[in-house]
């Protein structure tokens, strides 16, 4: 029984390793399509987060099978329940990268040179995601906090990003929509590593049952 258990495990894993890729392609697929402003680019986008829609579905399942096929201890309901937080957070970065890629439409090819910060902030929400997801499947806390340390890099981009823009506003009136396209987009990419934090505090709980929040 206890094998079944460990095989649906180790499927689980690889799945949430799957979304975890995905979360981080969608990312990087969204911030070339914004530099491009390439309007195919960002309906692919689009298309991947139905791929992470279908993939949060895909591990639900797994999930409520073992919870209620097996008999898991306290530990392996921990990693279940974290499992289960998590994938809700990767389903809204999924539908954060989305909303960059409605944008990049409304800008119409205005590719963003203003705003060096924004590729930067994109690479470093990468790189939370993906230290979070790796955190979780080898149990490791000292990763999942160097991630969540991390979530203060992006802050910092947004609020170099906010000062470029107003400063853009400031020189170019007329561009204050622009502008604020850009804001929003810089906003996304915020919200995508507080999504990156949250799973990293579901990381911690899963190994000591302890929660920052609560739960």
């Amino acid at each position: 029984m206890r094998s079944r258990f460990d095989e649906q495990l180790e499927l689980l894993n690889r799945e949430l390793i799957e979304m975890g890729s995905l979360c981080e392609e969608v990312i990087d697929l969204a911030c070339k399509a914004l530099i491009s402003g390439d309007k195919e680019l960002a309906a692919k986008v689009v298309e991947m987060d139905n791929e992470i829609d279908q993939k949060e579905r895909n591990i639900e399942s797994i999930c409520l099978k073992l919870l209620l096929q097996q008999q898991p201890v306290a530990r392996d309901l921990r990693q279940i329940s974290a499992a289960l937080k998590m994938i809700t957070d990767m389903e809204r970065i999924g539908d954060q990268a989305a909303d960059i890629a409605e944008i990049v439409g409304y800008l119409d090819g205005n590719i963003p040179q203003d705003c060096i910060h924004i590729p930067q902030m994109a690479q470093a929400s990468m790189k939370m995601v993906r230290e979070s997801v790796d955190a979780y499947v080898n149990q490791d806390i000292e990763l999942a906090k160097l991630s969540i340390e991390h979530d203060d890099i992006i802050d910092d981009y947004f609020f170099q990003i906010k000062a470029d823009l107003i400063q853009m506003i400031a020189e170019k009136p007329g561009e204050g929509e622009y502008a604020l396209d850009l804001l929003m987009i810089a906003k996304y990419f915020e919200r995508i590593g507080d999504h990156a934090t949250n799973i990293a505090e579901w990381v911690i709980f899963s190994v000591t049952g302890e929660h920052k929040g609560g739960y």
